[in-house]
């Protein structure tokens, strides 16, 4: 049929290419519009096919001066972007839909992406080995360790239409997204228009530094776009942020990063767009302002984005055509002075707290003091400075509280960023050249996001130093800040439990919460890569750079950091010299050629994928058994689970280690395999047996049933303490429906399919709290779960609720966005909830559920 906007279509100069151009619809608003909003619009008008984006969603965009955050709009990505812990899942979701078209009698090869689909191995590196090892090990238990995984993978990029997967061994998504997969602008079928991604990794709002609109999504809303659908969002606010001022030459883009953050976030700016500009920008190169857009999650926007110039166009190496640059007109606009910033680290629990390096020796302490809180562990004054002898490789050491036993320059945040990663280097050259080590004991590694960075830094001289303070290349993915850390030496852990000491990680990433990186260790504070190396020196976070020395040398003089810090010139230089265009052109070869194990692995050549019935890692879900065509009301529910404030993506669905007392561990035991078999939850999320089983497991979970953290519940009929898994199993033989009571922002942290899709099957049907984290609360409705929001003013202790009581949620025959429904509590009284979300637009009338 003909299009609507046909009439918008313009032909390119040469006439080899064609394209819709807004600017022929003569609309005054249009010259109105941010130009992030103007991609939006763009897409809309592309896909405007009457069904799924419609003229009126067109001019709702036209009109955002007055429709932004009331109008629901469409947007369709020109691609998705799958990391493989949330690929695998989506990848088994779409075999099993193929087994149930062939179950219809239909052709199961219908099934396939529609919207391109890229998908990167990169979550399953492990570090085994690490200081002094040959980095190679690590890469090759990944491969042998994920063999089922990697045969499954090979299998979709084979079965498949659009997909493409980047093999391992090649780099972390974000760092192939931009190095790689991304473009200014696409092409397909003669027609050219922004380039544009919605990716499952919190990362991938890195490409709004290079002026290519996309954020992160759960993996129930990547398969929707996969398969044609567009992403629904509520049109966004939109921010000006005006840079101004000269950065700092001893501030480093992290610091940047940090004091940026801060601002934004004192502004209020949750679920807004953020556009950058004013002289600051220009400051700015390609990755710094990638830098500065990855930590966007953090800030609460949906989007931090450089609209694209000459810095834009010279990073992908395209002509220096001029690019016209909306200036801000009546929107708000955020002004940060550049110069203002400082160095600053993270932590030790959450990212939203800064502490100036200048101040952290006296914020550790003030952390000991303090109650035990969200920056608190509350140790006692005559406990505080306990020294713990222990013995490592023969020779003995002490462990104080802020020693620091994890450090990790890992791969994501800013391994994108060659000067944050080449002054790291230069610093670790400069102390192997002043006579300083760091104490053997350290966990510490080098996770670079690709091999381009193991090149430049190998080009440029700095890698050797490196391995010799015991940064060894462990290989290429993302490792600590997923968990996915080696155990601690044993005489370390003793040491800890002994003194009960705060003990430290340093992680140039920007997750860190409480017991993520490793069980034993409290305080983990997110830092720059140099500081990393810095405090790996120093050996704890209780130093006052300024006025102590890093270390002493053999010969007894003191280094103090200042004398070993690179200049911004010196780093500057080293960045002209060593990162070049080929380096890039090696990546390429890399990706397109894969790796021997890679090339050498085999799968199956058939149209349906041939699931093993023995395997631990992949399975057939069971979503597709019995389908629900609307939602259902639901009758004396029991509560499996009564949560306080700001429960996370991490308690509800980890994503490290498997613990040996766990359900999932009980599980894999039955299949004859060992703890050191257990690999992750993360690698695991193709088998939904374990991945159930791993809900809520987090040894961190606060229910109010218990008392104390870990993943136990209360089973209500009979009054027994049980493992979540077998509360919930017991419930389901008895057809008992359940729900969850929480607090304040529920489901907040890194989006994952699992925190929906595990609760599900877990027989959880709603979750009444206090509020909801966005992207999870949409996750819900996708598995069908419902999303209750308590009254404003109104909690579970207001309204004096136990969480033993019985609850009957009553739906009508219609749903529209916060509707106030009554919830029946037993037999006492009413609780009044809305629905917060909006009910998915669906063309067929009914709200399809897993």
């Amino acid at each position: 049929a003909e299009h609507s906007y046909s009439h918008l279509i313009d032909t390119l100069e040469d006439g080899r290419f064609k394209f819709f151009n807004p600017q022929k619809l003569n609309d005054p608003r249009y010259d109105q519009l941010p130009l992030s909003i103007r991609v939006l619009l763009e897409a809309a008008i592309r896909n405007c096919d009457g069904f799924y984006t419609k003229e009126e969603d067109i001019q709702n965009i036209l009109d955002w001066q007055q429709q932004q955050n009331k109008a629901e709009v469409p947007f369709s990505p020109a691609r998705v972007l799958l990391q493989d812990f949330t690929g695998i899942p989506a990848m088994v979701d779409l075999a099993a839909m193929r087994d149930a078209v062939a179950k219809h009698g239909m052709d199961p090869s219908l099934v396939n992406p529609k919207c391109p689909t890229d998908l990167i191995v990169d979550h399953s590196l492990q570090i085994d080995y690490s200081k002094w090892c040959v980095s190679l090990k690590n890469q090759e238990m990944e491969l042998v360790r994920n063999k089922e995984r990697l045969q499954f993978f090979k299998w979709c990029s084979k079965a498949f239409k659009n997909v493409n997967v980047v093999p391992p061994d090649v780099g972390a998504v974000h760092q192939v997204n931009l190095e790689y997969l991304s473009r200014v602008i696409q092409v397909s079928d003669g027609f050219i228009y922004p380039d544009s991604v919605v990716g499952t990794d919190s990362h991938t709002t890195m490409i709004n530094g290079l002026g290519i609109l996309g954020w992160g999504v759960g993996g129930i809303e990547s398969e929707a776009v996969m398969l044609g659908q567009p992403v629904s969002l509520t049109l966004p606010q939109v921010v000006g942020c005006k840079l101004v001022g000269s950065i700092n030459p001893l501030t480093t883009s992290i610091d940047v990063v940090l004091g940026i953050t801060k601002h934004l976030r004192q502004a209020g700016i949750a679920g807004k767009f953020v556009e950058f500009f004013g002289p600051g920008v220009c400051q700015l190169s390609a990755p710094d302002r990638t830098t500065i857009a990855n930590m966007c999650p953090e800030y609460n926007a949906t989007v931090s984005f450089f609209p694209v110039d000459q810095v834009t166009l010279k990073h992908f190496k395209k002509t220096s055509d001029k690019v016209k640059l909306k200036l801000f007109l009546n929107w708000q606009v955020i002004e940060i002075n550049l110069s203002s910033m400082v160095p600053y680290v993270s932590g030790p629990k959450r990212p939203q707290d800064r502490v100036a390096v200048s101040s952290m020796k006296e914020d550790f302490q003030s952390c000991l003091d303090e109650k035990v809180g969200f920056k608190g562990f509350h140790i006692s004054k005559e406990k505080q400075d306990i020294r713990v002898p222990f013995l490592h490789c023969g020779q003995e050491y002490q462990l104080v509280h802020g020693s620091v036993v994890i450090a990790a320059v890992i791969s994501c945040t800013n391994n994108c960023n060659p000067s944050v990663m080449l002054t790291a280097g230069l610093l670790a050259k400069k102390a192997v050249e002043a006579g300083l080590v760091v104490k053997p004991y350290i966990r510490t590694s080098l996770a670079p996001g690709s091999g381009m960075v193991t090149h430049y830094l190998n080009t440029s001289g700095v890698l050797p130093y490196f391995s010799q303070l015991g940064f060894e290349v462990i290989g290429y993915g993302c490792a600590t800040c997923v968990g996915n850390t080696a155990p601690l030496r044993e005489a370390v852990v003793d040491a800890i439990k002994q003194g009960d000491l705060v003990a430290c990680g340093v992680l140039s990433g920007n997750r860190h919460f409480e017991g993520r990186l490793c069980d034993c260790v409290r305080a983990n504070y997110l830092a720059s890569p140099p500081l990393v190396v810095a405090y790996a020196l120093a050996g704890t976070v209780g130093i006052d750079f300024e006025k102590e020395p890093l270390g002493v040398t053999s010969e007894g003089k003191e280094v103090y950091l200042c004398d070993i810090w690179p200049s911004r010139e010196e780093v500057q230089q080293t960045e002209e010299d060593t990162v070049i265009s080929s380096i890039f052109k090696d990546l390429r070869g890399r990706m397109e050629k894969g790796n021997t194990f890679w090339n050498n692995v085999d799968c199956p050549d058939s149209v349906v994928f041939p699931w093993d019935h023995k395997s631990t890692y992949i399975r057939s879900p069971s979503f597709f058994s019995k389908l629900v065509t609307a939602p259902q009301s639901i009758e004396n529910a029991h509560v499996l689970l009564f949560l306080g404030d700001k429960v996370t993506t991490d308690h509800i669905s980890p994503a490290g280690s498997i613990a040996r007392v766990s359900a999932a561990a009980k599980y894999l035991q039955s299949k004859r395999l060992t703890p050191r078999e257990f690999n992750s939850y993360g690698a695991r999320r193709g088998n939904d047996a374990v991945m159930t089983r791993g809900t809520f497991a987090s040894i961190k979970l606060q229910n109010r049933f218990i008392g104390k953290p870990g993943p136990k519940t209360l089973h209500i009929p009979s009054g027994q303490t049980l493992d979540v898994f077998e509360a919930a199993e017991r419930y389901q033989r008895d057809s008992i429906p359940l729900i969850i009571l929480a607090g304040k922002d529920y489901g907040s942290g890194n989006s994952r399919d699992w925190v929906a899709k595990g609760p599900y099957l877990l027989g959880v049907r709603a979750v009444i709290a206090e509020s909801f984290e966005k992207l999870h609360k949409n996750q819900l409705v996708g598995m069908g779960i419902m999303p209750l929001q308590f009254l404003p003013d109104q909690n579970a202790d207001s309204l004096e609720l136990s969480g033993k009581e019985r609850f009957t949620i009553t739906l009508p025959d219609s749903l529209s966005p916060r509707q106030q429904l009554a919830v029946k509590v037993g037999n006492r009284h009413l609780v009044s909830c809305f629905i917060n979300c909006f009910v998915p637009r669906n063309p067929y009338k009914t709200t399809v559920l897993y």
